[in-house]
């Protein structure tokens, strides 16, 4: 095998070796560092909105509070506590303590578990569980010699097992301040309470909100603007003039406002790129998950509103808009100028056509082709789509399809023997 070493092998080689072989092979990023020494590396935005200087400052090592494993392993929390933090009524022993949440088929002595799938109904009779949340109106029925179990009752047992979760894995905090390897530009502002993480970088003009945290690798172009208690995991992008709201997430390797699929053909044949010149606009409370793209406009803006989930390897193209509370599973993608109306489910694999409205509360299953408009409550399946229950049928008889081709032959053959008697005689 030859003995070739990648450019990231050698990256990483060097930076094992001796950080000024490092900063010889990447000079941009230390030239960039040596022109901040003696400036302000970027403003701190408070409370007032008064503005202060602040310098790149080694981030300390997190504690067991900082990274949420106070409540892990010896964490203990009586049911009685976790009843209330949830807000459900509790039936037997409010004593109870409960270290962690784990489902039916695995929990075990001082876990608690949940039912919000009927298929599982069954394994409440045999869970090792200490407790369990389950529906107000749920029966449940112990087999012989099991102990009883305590019971959290809900409204709504799949939302109480997510909080559950939460109060056991709290998420991760992140201690204020730049960490020294970030590069951020002297006019970028960066609010207080902000964690700016290891080669990360800010371009001019950029704003980071308060309690934000950038993970690390995290590249925010200029005039680029983070609201509040965002999180922007490893290598997620957010491109120029690009906004997003508050408590936003992004896990790794999201793209917000690259270039929209926009070219041109020219009299002699070429595709000639079209200028992507309006940004992307992410409201509140939005999570986009891994390596999916929310492109940036041609004119006007890409727009997600408030609320909207946006699973791994989705694409949201040039101009569309994604209403309220709408969720877009994995692979979806939504051509240009496309708007998707509010509390609409799209299924993994569906494809929507540009310059189509799909109306509120629309349901596509999975691999759905969109290519005319949708209204308000459909429910849809197949490419292209049909109602739901047409499709279902349609489904049924494409299984019989071959036999029915076979029985159109041999009764084609008939017919053609008849015929030709009847013309003999």
């Amino acid at each position: 095998m030859p003995n070739v070493l990648s450019i990231s092998s050698l990256t990483v080689l060097l930076i094992a070796i001796d950080l000024p072989a490092q900063r010889e092979f990447m000079p941009d990023q230390f030239a960039l560092q040596r022109f901040r020494r003696g400036r302000p590396q970027a403003s701190i935005v408070g409370a007032s909105m008064a503005t202060t200087t602040i310098r790149a400052v080694s981030l300390p090592p997190k504690s067991a509070a900082a990274d949420g494993n106070e409540h892990r392993g010896d964490f203990l929390m009586k049911l009685r506590e976790l009843g209330q933090r949830l807000q459900c009524r509790i039936e037997g022993d409010p004593d109870v303590e409960i270290s962690s949440v784990a489902g039916l088929e695995t929990a075990g002595p001082g876990q608690i578990t949940f039912l919000a799938n009927l298929k599982y109904r069954a394994q409440l009779r045999t869970t090792r569980a200490a407790a369990a949340i389950l529906a107000d109106d749920e029966q449940v029925e112990r087999e012989a010699g099991l102990p009883p179990l305590a019971l959290l009752r809900s409204a709504n047992p799949y939302l109480d097992f997510a909080r559950a979760l939460g109060e056991f894995h709290p998420a991760p905090r992140y201690a204020p301040g730049v960490h020294p390897t970030a590069v951020v530009a002297p006019t970028a502002r960066i609010a207080e309470g902000a964690h700016i993480g290891p080669y990360c970088f800010v371009d001019e003009g950029a704003v980071i909100g308060r309690n934000t945290v950038l993970h690390s690798f995290v590249t925010v172009y200029r005039d680029a603007h983070i609201g509040d208690d965002c999180m922007a995991h490893a290598h997620s992008v957010i491109r120029e003039a690009c906004k997003i709201g508050n408590r936003v997430i992004l896990q790794n390797g999201v793209i917000i406002g690259a270039d929209g699929f926009g070219f041109a053909k020219d009299s002699a044949g070429h595709w000639q790129k079209i200028p992507q010149t309006g940004p992307t606009e992410i409201e509140d409370d939005v999570e986009i998950q891994a390596n999916a793209c929310v492109d940036r406009a041609t004119v006007g803006r890409t727009l997600i509103r408030r609320g909207v989930k946006i699973d791994d390897l989705a694409l949201v193209g040039h101009g569309a808009e994604i209403g309220e509370d709408t969720l877009l599973c994995g692979q979806v993608g939504i051509s240009g100028s496309a708007r998707v109306g509010k509390n609409c489910l799209l299924l993994g694999q569906v494809g929507c056509a540009g310059h189509l409205e799909i109306g509120d509360g629309a349901i596509l299953t999975p691999q759905s082709g969109v290519a005319h408009d949708v209204p308000a409550g459909a429910y849809l399946s197949g490419a292209p789509v049909m109602d739901h229950r047409l499709w279902m049928k349609s489904s049924v008889a494409l299984k019989s399809l071959p036999d029915l081709v076979h029985t159109v032959r041999e009764l084609r053959a008939k017919v053609e023997r008849l015929t030709a008697q009847d013309s003999g005689d």
